[in-house]
């Protein structure tokens, strides 16, 4: 492999080639300004859920089921250098409440939308019966994954009032009285699961979405006011010292952004970032010993147009930075909803087109809202819709699976830009492109940087940097044709083309 070694220039401009043919009369050309003084957050991890194939696919044959762990966690290359799989850092587990138990008698219609729950009606617990989902935490922890997360869309049904993993009327579904016995259900739960997997859980999200009414049957799920998240914290923690359970409880999961922020349209569910984390408010638990000093909202519904994109994460960084030492994490997007007419949730894309629209709203996130973790939504999709990286038939013992652009998208940041890395200063300087979308990573002495290009004219890049000394190594190409291709760096033209994503990865020397 080539190495492009640049020394001091004033200033320096990098030009590097990507082994990809310039097409001169296309392309455009642009400076991307890196400055590795200006730092802002820590990456945590990239991540994406079990929900809710895996319990079922998780039981498909071992070349199959394999393959697609391979493509989720691998952090392997293949004799031509180029990525086996997208090395997510962290593994979210559905830890569910029951419905799949209950069957039709759940009122959740799609069997597929359903989740077990390792507690039984008399008490006692089978840490087989989430054995599909069991299968894929240790297939991730056998490939490097080391942070896990363990999530509940609603308590257990023995705990909820209406005896159903989904509400009656938009209302919480569990009493106070009930607290305790949630709390120690997810101590169990933990112990239980490490018991039988050896994996720990690093964190438990103990409510999903508050904000929604999650009384349609759909799926399992449970509203809840600020109050009452508070409370089931309160319980959590205390229940965790108690046990001397390490995991840390991440609070909100909020179903927009903008309930971290502002009041919004539900009232006493909205303003989380203080009324969680400011010790004046009424539900302060930001000095609880078992909670994360981090909030989780979802990206849906805030992506598009670009222009309101921005300003809702600018808003939420300014309100995040008013809390010390405060973490904001991205812990569920797929793309929903028509976009403002940019693109539409509804129908599988296995192409270019979602991958480019999911890389632009990682970026933003990143780049924008400083959001130090990035979490997809269902894995594994058997859905004709925009939720999924890898496809699957909808058949609970075997079948076939379908590879999205949107995995290697993702994959683009997920299996370079590691735990620790801090995102440091990027941009362009030419304004007619704009459109082009620039992050950076140092990582100790190694770096990465992430290139969008949505349009459809190929960019020439030159790099314009303080760093005297850099070594870059490899490139990886996703585009119509390409799947994380790894490219040598030599010392011709860098074309970024049209409609792509490139990760550059490189050491520093000084």
């Amino acid at each position: 492999m080539l190495k492009f070694i640049i020394k001091r220039l004033l200033p320096v401009f990098v030009v590097m080639a990507l082994n990809i043919p310039l097409a001169s009369s296309q392309t455009k050309e642009v400076t991307i300004n890196i400055d590795f003084s200006k730092t802002y957050q820590t990456i945590a991890n990239f991540g994406a859920s079990d929900a809710w194939s895996c319990q079922f696919v998780g039981n498909w044959p071992d070349d199959k089921r394999n393959k697609i762990a391979d493509l989720l966690f691998s952090q392997d290359n293949y004799v031509n250098g180029s990525p086996k799989g997208i090395g997510l850092s962290l593994w979210r587990f559905n830890i569910g409440a029951g419905s799949s138990q209950q069957a039709d008698q759940s009122g959740i219609k799609d069997e597929w939308r359903r989740a077990g729950s390792f507690l039984n009606n008399n008490g006692s617990y089978n840490w087989e019966s989430q054995a599909g989902q069991l299968w894929f935490l240790k297939a991730a922890k056998n490939r490097g994954v080391n942070q896990f997360l363990g999530f509940s869309n609603s308590p257990p049904v023995q705990y909820t009032l209406n005896g159903k993993a989904y509400t009656d009327g938009g209302k919480v579904n569990i009493g106070t009285d009930k607290y305790g016995a949630f709390a120690t259900f997810l101590a169990n739960v933990v112990k239980g699961v490490e018991k039988v997997s050896s994996v720990s859980f690093d964190y438990i999200s103990p409510i999903n979405e508050p904000q929604w009414d999650w009384s349609d049957g759909g799926q399992e799920g449970c509203p809840y006011t600020n109050t009452e998240m508070a409370g089931i914290a309160t319980a959590i923690s205390k229940e965790f010292v108690n046990h001397r359970i390490g995991s840390k409880i991440i609070i909100g999961e909020a179903g927009s952004i903008n309930y971290l922020y502002t009041a919004g349209d539900k009232p006493g569910k909205g303003n989380q970032i203080n009324d969680f984390f400011k010790p004046e408010s009424a539900n302060y638990i930001g000095n609880l010993p078992g909670v994360s000093k981090t909030i989780a909202a979802h990206s849906y519904f805030t992506t598009s147009p670009a222009t309101a994109a921005l300003k809702a994460r600018g808003m939420l960084a300014d309100s995040i930075a008013t809390i010390k030492d405060l973490d904001f994490w991205q812990s569920e997007y797929c793309i929903l909803g028509d976009n403002a007419g940019e693109i539409d949730g509804n129908k599988r894309d296995l192409g270019i087109n979602a991958a480019l629209y999911l890389a632009s709203v990682i970026h933003t996130d990143l780049t924008v809202a400083n959001a130090s973790a990035w979490q997809w939504w269902t894995a594994i999709s058997a859905y004709d819709y925009k939720d999924g990286l890898i496809y699957v038939d909808k058949h609970k013992t075997d079948g076939d699976f379908y590879v999205s652009k949107m995995l290697w998208a993702m994959g683009n940041y997920s299996r370079f830009v590691r735990p620790g890395a801090i995102r440091v200063d990027a941009g362009v300087s030419s304004v007619k492109n704009s459109a082009l979308r620039v992050s950076a990573f140092k990582n100790g002495k190694n770096f990465t940087v992430v290139i969008v290009n949505p349009t459809h004219e190929d960019v020439m890049t030159i790099f314009n940097t303080n760093i005297a000394d850099i070594h870059f190594n490899t490139s990886y190409l996703t585009s119509e044709t390409d799947e994380l291709k790894a490219g040598k760096i030599s010392t011709a033209e860098n074309v970024v083309p049209a409609r792509s994503i490139i990760t550059l990865t490189g050491i520093i020397k000084n």
